[in-house]
């Protein structure tokens, strides 16, 4: 087991890695200290698979849990899902000293973060994340949060979790298109902070796309230590945070106008980076043979890496990148690299510069392209 430390001060925390943790989740929590009743929140697809695990492992560690299921998917983010999470932990009457166990992917790591975040104004809870962009993104660094019509994650608190529990036997039953979508955040972490990560993940991708145990224990393990020494240095995301939304902003802006059902957040985020490497080039002297390992390495995990998009669909990414959270005075500021390895953040870029990347004049985008309709 390879252990990951969160230094926080008095909310520092440890990720644990390896196989057959989730069999260890009820010790694990009795180490915290916390009350006897708890709530597993997860999801109509995880549920099955791995909700009667986690209840057993709770229960012999004298825990008193409640499981509560959401329906699968990017629209579980929203108030009248939150609102029924909250009405089931009262009716198991959870306690200030009461947890919530988040057991799923993203989805349900933002949601149930979030309503632990927000009921009783507030109680632990605990990543127990099931797919692989969870593991080595969306667990790590408190954010938690839902989405509006209007953008994604636009509601949302920072709450740390009190543990975070990777138990890769469970990436087993991952799909692989969710497998192939967390690779698009383990690639983000080599070209905004390890060049030799990036170097090794295009000498690995094989084995890393074939779920080898050992490269894929050191896959997850390297991304939640990059993402913890920067959650370590800026926790609220005023500064250093920021270069985690590489590729980002034109992503969650792609997830908002298909009504996040026509891309995987790693699939946008995807294409995000493609067009962030390109106005790198553009504007921060990035060498674009760097944009062009980048494009490269997403297309081998199985990545799109440019959508065609109508008038019409452009003129509502625009809008949808407007609403971005790291707009700032009107301006959308992008996070753009000068070299893989190194990034910068709060780059003001004219929306219009960002259009005529995703607008292709050819009518067919090529290899890799994919339409929103």
């Amino acid at each position: 087991m390879r252990v990951v430390p969160v230094s926080l001060g008095e909310r520092s925390y440890k990720i644990l890695v390896g196989g057959g943790l989730l069999d260890r989740l009820g010790r694990e929590c009795a180490r915290l200290g916390p009350g006897r009743r708890c709530a597993v929140i997860t999801d109509s697809n995880v549920g099955p698979l791995h909700g009667a695990r986690a209840m057993e492992s709770l229960r012999a560690a004298g825990f008193d849990p409640v499981l509560v299921t959401i329906p699968a998917g990017e629209r579980s983010k929203r108030w009248q899902v939150v609102a029924r999470c909250h009405d089931e932990l009262a009716k198991a009457r959870l306690e200030r000293r009461s947890f919530v166990v988040a057991l799923g992917g993203g989805v349900v790591g933002d949601l149930a973060g979030f309503v632990a975040a927000t009921y009783l104004r507030g109680v632990a809870f605990v990543q127990v994340p099931t797919t692989l962009l969870a593991q080595v993104d969306s667990s790590v660094g408190g954010k938690v949060g839902i989405n509006l019509k209007a953008g994604k994650n636009l509601v949302g608190a920072f709450h740390q979790p009190r543990l975070v529990l990777c138990d890769l036997d469970v990436l087993g039953t991952l799909p692989a298109r969710e497998f192939q979508s967390g690779i698009a955040e383990v690639i983000k972490y080599g070209v905004i902070a390890d060049a030799a990560m990036f170097r090794r993940l295009e000498r690995g991708m094989p084995r890393l796309l074939a779920r080898d145990a050992a490269e894929l224990a050191w896959v997850v393990a390297r991304s939640c230590a990059v993402k913890a020494w920067v959650v370590g240095q800026d926790e609220t995301e005023s500064g250093l945070r920021a270069i985690l939304n590489f590729g980002h902003t034109v992503g969650h802006a792609l997830e908002a106008i298909s009504a996040y059902g026509k891309w995987l957040h790693g699939e946008a985020i995807s294409v995000g980076q493609v067009v962030a490497s390109q106005l790198s080039v553009a504007t921060q002297g990035m060498p674009q043979a760097d944009a062009d390992r980048v494009r490269a390495l997403l297309q081998r995990a199985g990545l799109p890496v440019e959508t065609r998009l109508a008038n019409a669909q452009a003129t509502r990414l625009a809008a949808a990148m407007q609403l971005d959270k790291k707009v700032v005075g009107g301006e959308v500021r992008f996070v753009l690299a000068r070299r893989i390895g190194e990034v910068t953040w709060g780059q003001a870029v004219p929306i219009d510069r960002v259009l005529e990347l995703m607008l292709p004049s050819r009518a067919d985008a090529g290899a890799g392209a994919t339409g929103l309709e």
